[in-house]
């Protein structure tokens, strides 16, 4: 069994107090673990290769003895790993503590190398045909997670660049070309564009902006312009599809481990880093990383991260199949318990999504998404993104983002399968939103 299995059988023991005063406990509560978008467990494998990284390979990776040559070496091989599981290059991959810092990197790297193109150390054509003082130009969209939003409008808050965030399509859930090229000005220098989105699973169509951006990056160079860099946040997307960044196109790709069965730590492709692709570093300590991410490394976690990345080279495609079909059946078995009830928040026509999400709401004054899970006593999920669990009984803004009416968004809940889930277990997840919605509906 699974890593993820043992999350299915949690179990926890509900205590009743009799006559007399004795505490008798009554049979464990299987809880059914449905939020693989927040986070997941640790494969067997990851655990043993964290274990010997911590047992093995204690040494600094920078030392010459024994210890410090095979953490070097583990970490070696986990960058192989990482860039084979994408379809890069070793030599492009960097360690990061997260997706968060990732992110980060990318826009403090592109506002840094416009800065620097535009002072007199750069190029005096590119100045002339943006102008003096030229304001770096970001394109971001409306649903991306807080770690690409929050630092652009802080950006804007601190008036050293502008931000265009283009809407999502209300037919397809999806940031359309179209609509990001349209965007483009002078002095864009980003666009910033999540694979997958976290909430509604819906995949954005990076491999055509990868190419249009291309293709106007010739006319751009060719007319003295900056050429524009091209960042996609695959968190949601490794681990539940083939992710190749020569397919994508882009420059930057973020990569999350904890989205992939690995442990909390993350990694950035830089496209021919240094070189073709510029990164500036945030931090500046001991020169690990080739100075772009100094700090000792973390080998352990590195270990880790790289036998995941190893896990969903050779086995994405069963994870796909297998998630795609769970998550079918339940959303079967949502229409046949459930009828006019339900809407699904996610399937848009003739888009794709990921194969483990399904958004979707029961309808009803009394079904808000917190109160139904509240209720549930099997069901471990999320109403939306956990980075967003503290904001009440809000409608979530991706969902308004994309179309869904208000009444409905606040009643959403998101429900994410995952390697281990089964259909015995999506079973036993619809009864216990039946007896939910059942509770809520007999207070009324």
């Amino acid at each position: 069994m699974e890593a993820a299995a043992a999350l299915s059988c949690t179990a926890q023991t509900r205590e009743s107090s009799p006559p007399g005063g004795r505490e008798e406990k009554g049979p464990p509560e299987r809880k059914v673990y449905m939020d693989y978008n927040a986070t997941t467990p640790l494969e067997p494998e990851v655990i043993q290769a964290m274990t010997e990284a911590m047992q093995e390979a204690w040494g600094n990776p920078s030392s010459p003895y024994p210890a410090g040559r095979k953490a070097k070496a583990i970490i070696s091989a986990a960058r192989e790993s990482l860039a084979k599981m994408i379809g890069g290059q070793p030599q492009d991959i960097i360690f990061t503590s997260g997706g968060t810092e990732s992110n980060n990197l990318v826009i403090h790297s592109v506002l840094q190398h416009f800065h620097k193109a535009h002072t007199s150390e750069g190029d005096a054509a590119e100045r002339r045909l943006l102008g003096e003082g030229a304001m770096p130009h970001f394109i971001t969209c409306t649903v991306e997670h807080d770690s690409i939003r929050l630092p652009l409008e802080h950006l804007v808050e601190e008036q050293v660049a502008a931000v265009t965030f283009v809407p999502v399509s209300k037919v397809n859930g999806q940031a359309e070309a179209d609509d990001i090229l349209a965007a483009i000005r002078p002095a864009t220098c980003l666009v910033t564009i999540m694979l997958a989105n976290n909430e509604t699973g819906v995949i954005m169509p990076i491999p055509e902006l990868g190419r249009r951006v291309a293709a106007l990056n010739q006319q751009r160079v060719a007319s003295g312009l900056p050429r524009i860099l091209l960042h996609t946040d695959a968190a949601q997307a490794l681990g539940k599809r083939r992710v190749d960044v020569r397919d994508l196109g882009v420059d930057f790709l973020t990569i999350v481990g904890h989205k992939l069965y690995g442990p909390r730590i993350g990694a950035l492709y830089v496209r021919g880093l240094g070189e073709r692709t510029p990164l500036y570093p945030m931090l500046f300590g001991g020169g690990q990383e080739r100075g772009f991410r100094p700090g000792t490394e973390n080998t352990p976690m590195i270990a880790g991260l790289g036998k995941a990345a190893e896990l969903v080279t050779e086995n994405c495609e069963a994870y796909e199949a297998h998630m795609r079909a769970v998550r079918d059946y339940l959303e079967a078995r949502l229409v046949a318990e459930f009828n006019k009830k339900i809407h699904f928040n996610s399937q848009f026509p003739g888009t794709e999504r990921l194969p483990n999400t399904c958004n979707f709401s029961i309808r009803g004054p009394q079904l808000q998404g917190r109160l139904v899970l509240a209720q549930c006593r099997t069901l471990l999920a999320s109403v939306g993104a956990a980075c967003h669990s503290d904001q009440g009984d809000r409608p979530s803004p991706v969902l308004l983002s994309c179309g869904i009416p208000a009444d409905v968004a606040r009643n959403a809940l998101r429900l994410s399968v995952g390697r281990s889930t089964t259909q015995a277990e999506v079973d036993l997840v619809v009864q216990d939103l039946k007896q939910a919605v059942a509770r809520l509906e007999g207070q009324a």
